[in-house]
């Protein structure tokens, strides 16, 4: 009897606890004032985006979500397009990603008729990049990160409400190139 349940309580712990801390164990968050990783992403037309190549071009946000087309994502999404104007104001640009794929990614932005640009990012590289890729799952968290033009996290936000990150982008935003960060 007492064999079963040792075999039981080593059972659970290896199917929750270990990949859990596998997945965590070499995991190093990102940090405010950290650079920011570099990639190169397809966009939703189709064309390479990379990051490298907005050094010095202003401020860009980085908004990733799981899934698009679901409620949530259909929110952010939508308030971002609504907001585009106050950000660019702002001098920053805005970039959705998500692990979807790239006709995924078209059809949704011909849909809410979306001002911005979305990424696929397919293989979820760099969603694990910016330490935002779900465990077991190939999608991201919905968090949201300002990069200043020399390309060095400025903000991270891992609490992200849908219908209220694009205006908080903007006011962050503002804040920060008040500050002169």
């Amino acid at each position: 009897m007492q064999k079963s349940t040792l075999t039981f309580r080593l059972l659970v712990f290896m199917l929750f606890a270990l990949p859990t801390f596998a997945m965590t164990a070499n995991a190093t968050p990102l940090q405010v004032g950290q650079s920011a990783p570099i990639f190169q992403l397809q966009a939703h037309a189709g064309d390479p985006v990379s990051l490298a190549a907005r050094r010095g071009k202003g401020w860009t946000v980085l908004y990733f979500y799981p899934k698009a087309g679901t409620p949530g994502c259909t929110a952010q999404a939508c308030a971002f397009r609504d907001a585009i104007e106050l950000i660019r104001k702002q001098n920053a640009e805005v970039y959705g990603i998500s692990t979807d794929d790239v006709q995924d990614l078209l059809a949704f932005h011909q849909q809410h008729k979306l001002t911005f640009t979305l990424l696929s990012d397919a293989d979820a590289k760099v969603s694990e990049a910016y330490g935002v890729k779900m465990p077991i799952l190939n999608m991201a968290k919905r968090w949201t990160f300002i990069v200043d033009p020399d390309l060095t996290i400025r903000r991270i936000d891992d609490d992200v409400d849908p219908a209220l990150d694009a205006k908080r982008v903007a006011e962050t935003l503002k804040q920060l190139q008040a500050s002169g960060n």
